[in-house]
């Protein structure tokens, strides 16, 4: 399973790498990672054409892959480019989807030369917009959101190590001071890179992956703990990208943040696999924001059940009024008189009817 969510992440880096430098008006790339044991997404090949989409459209993509209906405010469009990603089958939905914002990159980065066709995935790099979403769900009851924004502090250099060993790496502890050593990976071209925990600025990526790695795993233990099965939103923001390339002006360091983060979202996505049993979709939206554009793009607001009411008098009507009165004996000698009337009609007609061999009452007497 691991080599299957591998291949998958490759050619999506590949793609992304080379879509920003083609068009150069795409402000983020979009990627839906399908299961590698279930098909929740259209078949898509490396030679279809880039499509288009909305921020708007991402965020109905999953209501729908919740097993919800989309927002009212759907366009037609966003409902024609939806049906070119989901699969029509409305009974046929994963009810969990992985959602992460990784902030300071247009796409993953160029990581393998030479990858297979992905027929499983879809993935989008011209956003014609940028303004945050709204992700409409029902009540909370309904659906549960996980967030894992958490940042966490407390780590030990076991903890450090066992991360760096989960990703192919090693780390080196401080004899003197604690959490204050370095770790080193292995890259794609053979090289490897170190990390320095006493620099700010690798310290906060470290510990952004170390914790959206935890928090995942709090997420997957709260899974395995639900005794009803409700639909799961699990939603966060990496913003590691980000601080590197605001602290180095150099490339490399941020394309190897970049090698880092993609071989720990390998690793995330195949625990969840196997956790869900092949019953989720991840969407990854990568984007550079600006200063005015800071924090996440998309935010989960409930919309309850409207419940039914009964409509009720404003004014009762007093029955005592002679008016009122008045009305209701009319019409109930009217309506007496008119059934009084059609009943003795159609006593007549019955008495005086005609015994002949056409008759349907007596068509089955014999006569004479």
């Amino acid at each position: 399973m691991e080599f299957r969510v591998s291949v998958i992440w490759s050619l999506l880096l590949i793609v992304s790498f080379f879509s920003p430098q083609i068009r150069g008006e795409a402000s983020g790339s979009v990627f839906f990672v399908d299961s590698s044991s279930n098909q929740f997404l259209r078949a898509r090949s490396s030679n279809d054409e880039q499509p288009s989409m909305l921020l708007q459209d991402v965020g109905a993509a999953v209501s729908i892959l919740l097993g919800f209906a989309p927002p009212s405010t759907l366009s037609a469009a966003g409902s024609s480019k939806l049906n070119e990603v989901l699969i029509p089958n409305p009974f046929k939905r994963p009810r969990a989807v992985f959602l992460l914002e990784v902030n300071g990159i247009n796409g993953l980065g160029k990581i393998v030369q030479d990858n297979p066709m992905l027929s499983n995935s879809f993935w989008s790099t011209n956003f014609l917009d940028s303004d945050k979403v709204n992700i409409q769900l029902p009540d909370e009851n309904d659906v549960s959101v996980v967030s894992l924004d958490e940042q966490l502090e407390d780590w030990t250099d076991k903890e450090i190590s066992d991360f760096s060993s989960l990703i192919g790496g090693s780390y080196a502890p401080d004899a003197l001071e604690p959490l204050n050593g370095v770790l080193t990976f292995p890259l794609a071209n053979g090289a490897s890179v170190n990390l320095h925990m006493s620099k700010k600025a690798e310290r906060k990526f470290i510990v952004g992956l170390m914790s959206l790695t935890r928090n995942v795993q709090r997420a997957i233990q709260m899974h395995d703990d639900l005794s009803q099965s409700p639909a799961e939103l699990l939603t966060g923001c990496f913003n590691g990208i980000k601080v590197l390339r605001e602290q180095y002006e150099t490339e490399s360091i941020a394309q190897h943040g970049v090698e880092l983060l993609y071989a720990t979202l390998t690793k995330i996505f195949s625990s969840l696999q196997e956790s869900y049993k092949g019953q989720i979709v991840g969407i990854i939206y990568c984007h550079v924001a600006t200063t005015q554009e800071s924090g996440k793009k998309f935010d989960v607001i409930f919309t309850p059940h409207h419940t039914a009411r009964w409509m009720a008098e404003t004014n009762a009507v007093n029955a005592t009024l002679p008016e009122v009165v008045l009305v209701r004996r009319t019409l109930a000698w009217v309506t007496g008189i008119i059934l009084l009337v059609s009943t003795l009609i159609g006593i007549c007609y019955l008495l005086n009817m005609p015994l002949t061999r056409d008759t349907l009452l007596y068509s089955n007497v014999k006569l004479d």
